[in-house]
């Protein structure tokens, strides 16, 4: 028999001030088009955030020559395999955001990628933390998820603030209703691999919180670094082929909904 021909999956994005944005996505979308790579690529002057399936010989090659480009040149990737292609086309976009906030349609200043990425908790600390009931300081500790609330049910850090949201979108405004219980407490947000919570972060210092950190990786780093995700319960939503992942990052069985 055969054997089957694997496609990696692989995702990534950063935060950084982007000026080139048409002729970057010439660019991307050409060398991908070229490769039979498809999938997402979003651009905007925050920055980059992409989702893409090929051969493996196809996006180390075009993986090669993105992190050429200095902006891009440590990118953190998650990258698995499928034996099923995800996508059946190329979309190379430009937007407004890479992950909708839609602060500048109400005239208000949205994430500024030149002030620096808000501080981060790695799963090592953050799963002492959890044990310990507080931070390295003192403080309380308060798990903020900042993911959809059909995410939230499938799986969530114990205890886990759930303010609800539909979209994320929505977070600026549940931010603006439940400011006051954050203040005086250390905030760790946190999401599936880290794009939202980064820029919740990033929204609430902006905001005036003080003492607010993102999980280094969102869940699926905790998965990968805290042995037996210590203060975590149920499945993680991802959106591809494995629909949820436990926390030794097994999919969801077939015929199985998250």
């Amino acid at each position: 028999m055969k054997p089957i021909d694997l496609i990696d999956v692989v995702a990534a994005y950063r935060f950084v001030d982007l000026q080139d944005l048409p002729a970057l996505r010439q660019r991307l979308f050409d060398t991908a088009q070229a490769r039979g790579i498809l999938g997402t690529v979003l651009l905007a002057p925050e920055g980059i955030n992409f989702n893409l399936a090929g051969s493996t010989q196809a996006m180390d090659a075009w993986l090669s020559g993105l992190q050429a480009d200095a902006r891009f040149g440590t990118l953190e990737l998650k990258r698995h395999q499928t034996d099923k292609p995800p996508f059946r086309r190329l979309f190379v976009k430009i937007k407004r955001e890479i992950i909708r906030m839609n602060r500048a349609r109400m005239n208000e200043t949205g994430v500024v990628p030149a002030a620096g990425r808000a501080p981060a908790v790695n799963a090592a600390t953050l799963a002492r933390w959890l044990q310990a009931g507080h931070c390295d300081e003192g403080r309380p500790v308060v798990m903020l998820d900042t993911r959809n609330a059909f995410e939230v049910d499938a799986g969530a850090f114990d205890h886990a603030v759930d303010w609800r949201i539909s979209k994320f979108s929505d977070f600026p405004q549940a931010l603006a209703e439940h400011r006051a219980d954050l203040q005086g407490k250390t905030v760790v947000s946190y999401c599936t691999g880290g794009i939202r919570c980064e820029k919740a972060a990033i929204w609430m210092q902006q905001q005036g919180l003080q003492h607010v950190l993102q999980l280094d990786g969102g869940i699926l780093r905790y998965f990968e670094d805290a042995p037996g995700a210590p203060g975590w319960h149920g499945r993680c939503v991802v959106f591809d082929d494995r629909q949820s992942l436990d926390t030794a990052l097994h999919g969801q069985p077939a015929g199985v909904q998250a």
